[in-house]
């Protein structure tokens, strides 16, 4: 576990990119084998996010 303060989470309005800094809060504490696929799924998940035309957040 990490043992820095917790910082207040980023909220940026937006549910879905939300969501996607969420899921990084804990990569510190995670086997750096695993960062890839955290960060492979994210990439994934914010192009969706920015794709989704019909969306009046984006």
């Amino acid at each position: 576990m990490s043992q820095t303060p917790a910082e207040p989470p980023v909220v940026t309005g937006h549910a879905d990119v939300d969501a996607v800094l969420v899921s990084l809060e804990d990569l510190a504490d995670r086997p750096v084998a695993e960062h890839v696929a955290v960060f492979e799924s994210a990439h994934e998940r914010l192009r969706a996010a920015l794709t989704d035309v019909s969306d009046p957040n984006v």
